[in-house]
């Protein structure tokens, strides 16, 4: 019997644990803030909250592996690895947009299986294990099963992306641009919250490009049960591809067309 829905039902609980914490901190006179060495924002926040959620890990799955923004590695030794990003959109935290989440992805054997991307500042999570749909819940609301919109024309087809500033370190900025003339809205509401939206019926279409494996493992899970896709530029689903594209099934080739012209990523 699969395990996946039990470790999905966990991971909501630690993600709801995760999100007191963090609201803890915000909105908070004297947060510090420092610069990790790719000049990210990381806050105690992000350290508090993936070490609770690390932590309370270790004594439910002792066996499991963990993947983080934060800390080392921990290797698995049974085929489940969570992978787990406190916060997603720090800098939305650190000046006080409710619109950043905690990510918690589960792996097994290599495959994306369940996903949780929780809005703490808005009581709100999205959720999905393999097989059993994707769901939203707001506040104190009943969950709803959700899908991708239908959407098959791109002229009316609403694209979110993250800051231009990733745009342009990475040679970028003109494919989103050619991405924005082909749609009827365009919005700057990146990071998970952006790939939110698609999940949900919102939007068409989210693309960054930037992604670490910790960005983009919880939203494939999620964005598949959905009916929809998210993967990389090249059209791949994977944790590792460096950039990500949530998208419905009726306009990928379209999406990925465009993006497959953009120049490759920097070296690291």
């Amino acid at each position: 019997m699969s395990q996946h829905p039990e470790r999905l039902n966990f991971a909501l609980e630690l993600a709801a644990a995760a999100g007191q914490l963090i609201l803890q901190h915000y909105r908070t006179d004297g947060l510090l803030v420092e610069s990790k060495a790719d000049q990210s924002p990381v806050t105690v926040a992000d350290r508090g909250a993936e070490l609770l959620i690390r932590q309370q890990l270790s004594l439910r799955f002792p066996d499991d592996g963990v993947l983080g923004e934060e800390f080392p590695d921990s290797p698995s030794r049974n085929g489940y690895r969570w992978i787990v990003d406190p916060i997603d959109g720090t800098k939305a935290f650190v000046h006080g947009v409710p619109l950043f989440g905690t990510l918690i992805g589960i792996e097994y054997n290599g495959r994306m299986v369940a996903g949780v991307c929780r809005f703490p500042a808005m009581d709100e999570v999205i959720y999905a294990a393999e097989g059993h749909g994707c769901w939203w819940k707001i506040r104190d609301q009943a969950a709803r099963r959700t899908q991708v919109p239908t959407t098959g024309d791109i002229s009316q087809a609403r694209l979110m992306f993250t800051e231009p500033t990733h745009w342009r370190t990475t040679g970028r900025f003109d494919t989103i641009v050619r991405v924005m003339d082909q749609v009827r809205i365009a919005r700057g509401w990146g990071d998970c919250y952006g790939h939110a939206l698609v999940a949900t019926g919102r939007a068409e279409i989210a693309i960054d490009p930037l992604m670490s494996p910790w960005d983009i493992a919880a939203l494939i899970p999620i964005l598949r049960e959905a009916g929809g896709l998210c993967v990389d530029w090249k059209g791949q689903e994977t944790i590792f591809g460096g950039d990500g594209v949530s998208v419905t099934p009726a306009l990928k080739d379209q999406v990925i067309a465009i993006l497959s012209t953009a120049p490759a990523l920097p070296a690291k």
